[in-house]
């Protein structure tokens, strides 16, 4: 090589090493989606950390033609601009979570996406039971659209492989009726060793004509599947609408929350039970049972503990 090269490369280098320097504190950056390497170079400098003209040196004389990537990015003290220029390059970004539980109605997921500052953008609420209950990875500055977008992806993922592994039990004709009665035993039961048998229970009041008789479905219509806040009045149990499963016989319009994975797995393959009641048991759980006649001495049994307890006169 020319001597005169290598006498360039030696002063640049000396001179990147001058300017450079480290980052002198840890710190988390932001890069755009589409930022230039000046761009980033700025950002560097204003949070304190390297010059943005060591950044640009960095990356015109001594990095690889990988681009960097958007996201947020973790700076540790010590780095300098190649390291903080590889870890770019890298796209090893700062995964921060936001966490869907199961049965979450689409206007409570609305809310938490709303309500989380890294995000950006306006959203209208999700349509519900498009949503798969789960733990969603973002980076700051993502838009909530791209994050719904992952979310209502999931589900599509998650039950297109339930559907097909669905049993001749099943009651549910199609995607609508799948969810909707999936978002019901959700809210009915949050115990997991129940689903498929509350699904069995109303399997099997689907296939003679009985009433659903979900009280959740009475409250979807005055709160979009919110707490209710208060014991439900006897006029909202008689009240005629598309989701009270007091009123009408069969499953209402749609769903009334967001369920997850295993519910849609539950009314898919309900258990095979001759069961056409439950109620609670005071543990969480319920007590079934196959007749009106049993089913009535289990429920005086379930008042009697509430009045033991001081909830009811």
């Amino acid at each position: 090589m020319h001597p005169f090269r290598w006498l360039t490369i030696l002063i640049l280098t000396l001179a990147l090493a001058a300017c450079s320097g480290d980052a002198p504190k840890n710190a988390e950056v932001v890069i755009p989606q589409g930022a230039s390497i000046a761009k980033a170079g700025q950002i560097l400098e204003d949070a304190g950390l390297v010059s943005a003209s060591s950044f640009r040196n960095e990356a015109r004389f001594f990095a690889s033609d990988d681009p960097i990537k958007p996201g947020e990015y973790k700076i540790e003290k010590g780095m300098d601009a190649g390291d903080i220029l590889k870890l770019f390059q890298s796209g090893r970004t700062i995964q921060r979570l936001v966490m869907i539980p199961e049965g979450m109605p689409s206007i409570m997921v609305w809310d938490r996406l709303m309500a989380e500052r890294r995000l950006t953008g306006e959203i209208p609420v999700p349509p519900e039971g498009s949503i798969l209950p789960d733990s969603y990875a973002f980076t700051t500055g993502e838009t909530r659209a791209a994050v719904v977008k992952r979310m209502q992806a999931a589900m599509d993922k998650a039950f297109n492989e339930l559907w097909a592994k669905r049993t001749p039990r099943t009651a549910a004709k199609d995607r609508n009726e799948a969810i909707t009665l999936a978002s019901i035993v959700e809210k009915e039961t949050g115990v997991p060793a129940e689903r498929r048998t509350v699904a069995g229970v109303y399997t099997n009041r689907l296939a003679v004509g009985m009433k659903l008789q979900a009280d959740p479905t009475i409250i979807y219509p005055l709160t979009k599947g919110k707490p209710l806040g208060r014991r439900i009045l006897r006029s909202e149990i008689q009240a005629v609408n598309d989701y009270n499963t007091y009123s009408m016989i069969g499953l209402p319009k749609g769903p009334i929350a967001n369920p997850g994975k295993a519910s849609i797995a539950a009314v898919l393959d309900p258990a095979p039970t001759d069961y056409l009641f439950f109620v609670a048991k005071g543990d969480g759980g319920h007590i079934f049972a196959r007749t009106l006649s049993e089913h009535n001495a289990n429920v005086q049994n379930w008042y009697q503990l509430r009045r033991d307890r001081g909830e009811m006169e």
